[in-house]
């Protein structure tokens, strides 16, 4: 029979199969959706990936690279804006100290009556050592106080305070840390630990401590300290608020961004499928002509048993036998030979080539041409006899 496509088209068809057999993964680009969703109703499977043409790279990871080095440092940059871009008044500030780890003590141990009197001793002592602006003296009693009674939070606190006056933020911390450690509700050693945060230039843990010194034990000098950082406080909170908002706007954008780039993926995807639907469609109904019938026979397609059976008798007409007491199958053959000969298709009943060989047994109501489906309808030769010519 004549081939119903030009030899130029058909040309160009090897040439595309060809190419599809050399790269499967052309069929995952948008514009060949449809034909790809033909491919899987008959039972294939097409590799992910994406096709490269020529040895020519996929321009993809070339544009994210680019993205990589040029856009990203920006965005850290923006993300990670430092507090030194705000305003803050550092006047009285110092560099860290680095004096080494002070004696805390041993904890398990428990201080003995005669201890604790010793202890008293050295306290009072120390009391008047700092009294006298002898910080060094000061501490050294406290550290021998806390060597006795090593549970006492006020000692800790207490040397702390010596070693502010010596300019050792770091050191007194330490001490506070510890004294909160055994006394979480220590007014003294929030109220010392905040000054010491204040002179380190951690304006927020500052404010923190001093707020709640104040609140657990209130202390004027407390109070003037809290008033002292919290004009630099805010101004970190709020710089911080800033950048949360700025964050969180960025977070929407890309969200909305990457909703509306997925819907519009699948808005064109829908399109490619609902074309090369209608594509089909146009097929199997000779150009719209084939109303709810084609829809019928798409829909049969879905069905993997019938697509397979469908993709064996394309490729082998005889192998129609196989098939004559599968009603499904059947009737989607009856259905594709039907909507063929309404349209005129060559080689389907009403067309004048036939399919070459026919389908060996033949089916009932699919036109009436020469050299169409052998026993169907006023077909030629080849069928099988009816009833009246047993008869």
């Amino acid at each position: 029979m004549a081939c119903p496509i030009d030899p130029a088209e058909l040309q160009k068809l090897k040439f595309f199969v060809g190419l599809c057999e050399s790269q499967p993964q052309l069929l995952n680009l948008p514009q060949l959706a449809f034909f790809k969703s033909f491919i899987e109703k008959l039972g294939g499977k097409i590799p992910e990936g994406s096709p490269s043409f020529g040895g020519v790279p996929d321009p993809e990871p070339a544009t994210k690279q680019q993205h990589n080095d040029k856009d990203e440092p920006a965005t850290k940059a923006e993300d990670s804006e430092p507090e030194s871009d705000v305003e803050l008044d550092m006047e009285g500030c110092v560099e860290p100290d680095g004096e080494p780890d002070q004696p805390m003590g041993d904890d398990s141990k428990e201080a003995s009556e005669e201890d604790i009197d010793k202890a008293n001793e050295l306290r009072s002592k120390a009391a008047a050592a700092y009294s006298e602006q002898n910080y060094e003296e000061a501490v050294k009693n406290f550290t021998e106080a806390i060597l006795l009674n090593p549970r006492s939070a006020l000692y800790h606190a207490k040397r702390g305070q010596a070693y502010l006056k010596l300019v050792k933020p770091n050191a007194c911390i330490r001490d506070c840390n510890r004294a909160l450690e055994l006394n979480p509700d220590s007014a003294t050693a929030y109220k010392f630990r905040g000054r010491a945060n204040r002179l380190l230039g951690k304006w927020e843990e500052a404010a923190k401590d001093l707020r709640q010194a104040c609140k657990l034990d209130y202390d004027e000098e407390a109070d003037e300290w809290l008033k002292e950082v919290t004009p630099n406080a805010k101004k970190i909170e709020q710089h911080k608020l800033k950048q949360e908002r700025r964050r969180q706007e960025k977070e929407l954008k890309e969200r909305q961004e990457r909703v509306r780039k997925a819907q519009e993926a699948n808005r064109k995807a829908a399109e490619e499928s609902a074309k090369g639907d209608a594509d089909f469609g146009d097929f199997l109904g000779g150009g719209g002509g084939g109303g709810g019938g084609s829809e019928d026979i798409l829909n049969a397609f879905k069905d993997p048993e019938v697509a397979a059976a469908l993709q064996d008798i394309m490729s082998n007409p005889a192998n129609i036998g196989k098939y004559q007491n599968n009603p499904k199958v059947m009737n989607l053959v009856t259905k594709i030979a039907g909507q063929a000969s309404q349209s005129g298709f060559p080689g389907f009943g009403g067309g004048a080539g036939g399919f070459p060989g026919g389908f060996p047994g033949g089916f009932p109501g699919a036109g009436s041409g020469a050299g169409g489906f052998p026993g169907t309808g006023g077909g030629s030769t080849g069928g099988h006899k009816t009833t009246d010519d047993l008869d």
